[in-house]
């Protein structure tokens, strides 16, 4: 019940039917591979898989779906009840913001760790071999790509065991994943197919799986409403995303806009969404850590908003390890802009109201990057949290501000 990688992919171990067997282990999360493994079916109660999850010891599914569905809801509802929200309403100190929040994503960690414990497998055509399992192939594709031949295939597919003998193909390998990283890819799959409707283009963007959503649309709306610099005709989207930015920046009369980022799939993400828009003429979409070559009279970033460290990899939209982004953006900021150029910043104070960073520090990094501020823009979120007095963070998001940092090159001293 150890876990070893062969040709760079992780495997998880569990004994079956008094036999060894293996499968290639997926986590789109960053998770590794579970170390105890045991076998579960219809039979086992919800208590028995809660103390089994808590303990670290992943459940490999070979019952009906539907039932490993509620039983991963009786589960969460086991977590819910043990959550500390309880203990707040019942007079307990809470601590100060910072602590809240340290403790919140420590329960958020342990909470998805939890969860993950519960285990599907999947043939090397992402089909499911359990009853009444849905279609998940399309999800499964877009999330995983198209089954690749695996280390050593006919004999890893013939230990591996999927369900009833059946273990894989001869064009790829079975594998196992948590039921709900497995739920995250169809909902992902669902906002990819039917889209989010952005006011500011009239238009619906289409995010794919790991590319961050724009479901907060205020700051698509701040660089709708903020003025364009005069005279600028060329414009770098720095961290595109879903390249929802540069579709409004393309629409609002940027002759060009050059679209940058890191990762693969916001690349063909954001070339997706240009492509639906009609805006390809206008907006190109290059590989580049943070900024493409040139200048430019306006350049754009949203970073992520909140300084520290990813627990997944989805959170990478979220959480900037040591403010990388942010300081790269500004530290590189002066030698892209054409002059008389701007530098748009767009960034929640809820990182200053966490007690995560504060304004000092952030002007302080604006004037060492040798940039002034030449105007804020600001919007209250309307998301539903923003007015959730039972969210964790309520105390923070009901005072958060999104805004919209217009920079310039620094006037040289005189003298």
């Amino acid at each position: 019940m150890t876990n070893d990688v062969s040709a760079g992919a992780a495997r998880i171990h569990w004994i079956e039917d008094g036999e060894q067997r293996s499968a290639r282990w997926r986590s789109e999360s960053g998770w590794p591979a579970p170390k105890k493994v045991v076998v579960a079916d219809d039979t086992m109660t919800a208590d028995a898989a809660y103390r089994l999850a808590l303990d670290g010891t992943a459940l490999l599914w070979r019952g009906d779906f539907h039932n490993a569905r509620q039983l991963l809801q009786a589960l969460v509802r086991r977590i819910d009840h043990k959550s500390p929200r309880g203990k707040r309403k019942a007079g307990k100190p809470a601590g100060t913001l910072t602590e809240q929040f340290h403790r919140h994503r420590l329960a958020q960690l342990q909470r998805a760790r939890t969860l993950a414990m519960l285990l599907i497998p999947f043939q090397a055509d992402h089909t499911i071999p359990l009853r009444r399992a849905p279609d998940v192939r399309e999800a499964c594709l877009e999330a995983y790509g198209a089954a690749a031949p695996g280390h050593d295939d006919a004999q890893d597919n013939a230990r591996s065991g999927a369900h009833d003998g059946a273990a894989g193909s001869a064009h790829g390998e079975a594998y196992v994943a948590s039921l709900r990283e497995l739920l995250g890819l169809v909902g992902a799959h669902e906002w990819r197919r039917k889209g989010v409707f952005i006011p500011a283009l009239d238009e619906r963007i289409h995010p794919w799986y790991g590319v961050f959503s724009p479901v907060r649309g205020e700051y698509v709306e701040l660089v709708a409403q903020a003025p364009v610099p005069a005279r600028a005709t060329l414009a770098f989207d720095v961290g595109a995303g879903t390249g929802v930015l540069s579709a409004v920046l393309a629409r609002r009369g940027l002759q060009r806009v050059v679209a940058t980022d890191m990762d693969a799939r916001a690349l063909g993400c954001a070339r997706d969404n240009i492509q639906r828009l009609g805006l390809a003429a206008q907006v190109e979409v290059v590989r580049a850590d943070l900024f493409p070559e040139g200048r430019a009279g306006l350049v754009v970033c949203n970073p992520p908003w909140l300084p520290g460290k990813p627990s997944s990899s989805i959170e990478y939209a979220i959480y900037d390890p040591d403010s990388r982004m942010l300081k790269g953006f500004l530290a590189g900021l002066k030698d892209h802009l054409l002059d008389g150029g701007e530098g748009w910043l767009i960034l929640s104070d809820l990182a200053e109201h966490l007690g995560l960073r504060s304004r000092e520090q952030l002007l302080g990094w604006i004037e060492a990057a040798g940039l002034a501020v030449a105007g804020r823009h600001d919007i209250r979120p309307a998301h539903p949290k923003a007015s959730d007095p039972d969210d964790p963070l309520a105390a923070a998001r009901m005072v958060e501000l999104t805004s919209l940092w217009r920079l310039r090159a620094a006037a040289p001293e005189a003298g």
